[in-house]
C-alpha cells in the first residue's frame, strides 16, 4: 500500500518532505513528527509543521551529514486508537525516529514503538509514559516538571488553590504533582475540579472555583482569613482561553483572587487575547521548561522559521510545541553527527543515545543525556533526566522571567512519588 493510500485508510493527515524512504545507509534519514489537528480538543498543528520547515532548512545546508532529512507526519487526533495506528505507520515506514511530537496516549502509541525499536525523541511530555518507558528520550520535565514547580511557587503567596483540570487520562496525573509543590511550601493540597476537555464554556467551574478559593466568603471580598488571595490553576490545554471566557466574567466579584498556571496552558498570544495588562492573567505565575520567547537562544529557531516557513500561521515561536519539536531535532541532528557517516537507523540512534551521549541545546536546556542509570532520573520518572523549569510572571500584560535561571524540581518529583 502506498504512504497516501495508507494515510487515507488511517484517517490521519499525514506529508512528508519529497524524498526516498530509506532510513538508513547512504540514503534519506526518514523519521516521523506526530500531533492532533483540527479536532476539538487540545491541538498541536505547530509541530508538524515546524519539522517540515526544519527540514526544508537542514536539507538546503546539506541534509544531516550529507544525507536528506524526510520528515513524515500523522494527525493523532486526540484519539487512543490512531495514535496507536500513527505509531504502527512509523514502524511499516521504518523511520529511524519519532521526533517532537505530541499525543496524550502514550500507552498506546509506545508499545508498537518499542516492538518495532524505534526511539521517541523529545515528546510534549503530556503523561507519566514518556518518563518511564525505555524507548522515550525526553528533552523537558513534562507537565510533572511544570506543576510541581509551580506549587512550589503559589504555595508562599496564595492562599486556597483550585486545579482545573481535564477529566481525561492525563488530567488525572495532574494533581499530586501540583500537591507535590504546595507541601513542600507548607501548603494544604489543591481543591481538585473536573472539567470536559473539550467543553465550549467553563461558567459553573469558573464560580465554583472563585467560591472555594475564597473560603466560602460573601462575593466582592475575596481575601482569604490570612490574608493571601485564592488562586485557580487552570490546567487545560488550548481549552485554558475557553475557561478563562467563563472566569473573567465572575471574577470581578471576587477581585483578589488571581490565576495561575503552566505553558503550554498559556503563552503571549493567550495573554493578549485575555487583555493583556487589564486582562485576568496580570501578575500570573507561570511555569515553562524554556527560556522565555523573547531570549536571544531562540534566535536560530526563529530565522529558520522565517526563512523557511514564513506566512505560515501555524508555526508561533512562542509555542511551547514548536520549542519542543525545535529542540528534539537539534537533539536528532547531534545524535547523527556522532555516528561520523555510519549507518543511521532505529538502532544506531538508540544505541548513540543510550551510550550517554551528551547534547546540548544552545542554552535552551541543560545539556541533555540519557542512560538507564542515570542519577539526574528522579524516583518514578527513569526517563525523566531535565526536571528544571524557568518561572515567568506576566508583567504589564508580558510574559518575562521571574529570576533568573532554571529551578529544578527533582526532589518536588521524588516526593509524589512516594
Amino acid at each position: 500500500m502506498s504512504a497516501l493510500a495508507l494515510c487515507a485508510a488511517l484517517t490521519a493527515g499525514c506529508g512528508a518532505i519529497p524524498g526516498s524512504s530509506d532510513g538508513s545507509g547512504s540514503g534519506d534519514i526518514t523519521v516521523m513528527t506526530w500531533a492532533p489537528e483540527d479536532t476539538d480538543a487540545t491541538n498541536k498543528p505547530g509541530m508538524p509543521a515546524m519539522a517540515q520547515a526544519y527540514a526544508r532548512w537542514i536539507n538546503a545546508q546539506g541534509g544531516l551529514n550529507g544525507r536528506k532529512l524526510k520528515v513524515l507526519t500523522c494527525n493523532d487526533r486526540n484519539d487512543r486508537v490512531t495514535a496507536a495506528k500513527c505509531a504502527r505507520r512509523a514502524a511499516d515506514e521504518d523511520v529511524v525516529a519519532v521526533v517532537g511530537s505530541y499525543s496524550q496516549f502514550g500507552d498506546d502509541f509506545l508499545g508498537p514503538l518499542a516492538s518495532a525499536g524505534i526511539p521517541y525523541i523529545g515528546g510534549y511530555g503530556v503523561t507519566n509514559d514518556e518518563f518511564t518507558n525505555p524507548m522515550s528520550y525526553p528533552v523537558n520535565g513534562g507537565s510533572p516538571a511544570l506543576l510541581a514547580g509551580l506549587g512550589q511557587e503559589l504555595a508562599a503567596v496564595c492562599g486556597p488553590v483550585a486545579l482545573i483540570r481535564p477529566d481525561s487520562i492525563a488530567g488525572d496525573q495532574l494533581p499530586e504533582l501540583l500537591d507535590a509543590g504546595l507541601k513542600a511550601g507548607g501548603h494544604a493540597p489543591a481543591l481538585d475540579q473536573l472539567a470536559a476537555e473539550d467543553a465550549t464554556e467553563y461558567s459553573a467551574q469558573a464560580k465554583l472555583a472563585l467560591e472555594r478559593t475564597t473560603d466560602g466568603e460573601d462575593e466582592g471580598e475575596g481575601e482569604t482569613t490570612d490574608g493571601k488571595k485564592g488562586c485557580v490553576v487552570p490546567a487545560l490545554g488550548d481549552r485554558v482561553n475557553t475557561f478563562m471566557d467563563s472566569f473573567r466574567r465572575d471574577r470581578e466579584n471576587y477581585p483578589a483572587v488571581s490565576t495561575a498556571t503552566v505553558l503550554g496552558s498559556v503563552d503571549q498570544t493567550v495573554i493578549n487575547a485575555n487583555g493583556g495588562k487589564s486582562g485576568a492573567y496580570e501578575g500570573s505565575y507561570i511555569t515553562g521548561w524554556y527560556p522565555v520567547a523573547s531570549d536571544a537562544r531562540w534566535a536560530q529557531m526563529k530565522k529558520v522559521i522565517s526563512e523557511e516557513a514564513f506566512g505560515d500561521n501555524r508555526i508561533d515561536p512562542q509555542d511551547a510545541g514548536v520549542q519542543t519539536t525545535w529542540i528534539a531535532y537539534t537533539v536528532l541532528k547531534a545524535v547523527v553527527e556522532s555516528l561520523d557517516g555510519r549507518e543511521v537507523s532505529s538502532t544506531t540512534v538508540r544505541r548513540a543515545l543510550d551510550d550517554g551521549l551528551e547534547i546540548t541545546t544552545g542554552g535552551l536546556t541543560p545539556t541533555l543525556r540519557w542512560r538507564f542509570q542515570d542519577p539526574l532520573a528522579v524516583v518514578g520518572f527513569q526517563r525523566l533526566v531535565n526536571a528544571r523549569v524557568i518561572l515567568q510572571i506576566v508583567r504589564d500584560g508580558r510574559l518575562v522571567a521571574a529570576r533568573d535561571g532554571f529551578v529544578n524540581t527533582s526532589k518536588l518529583l521524588e516526593s509524589a512519588r512516594d
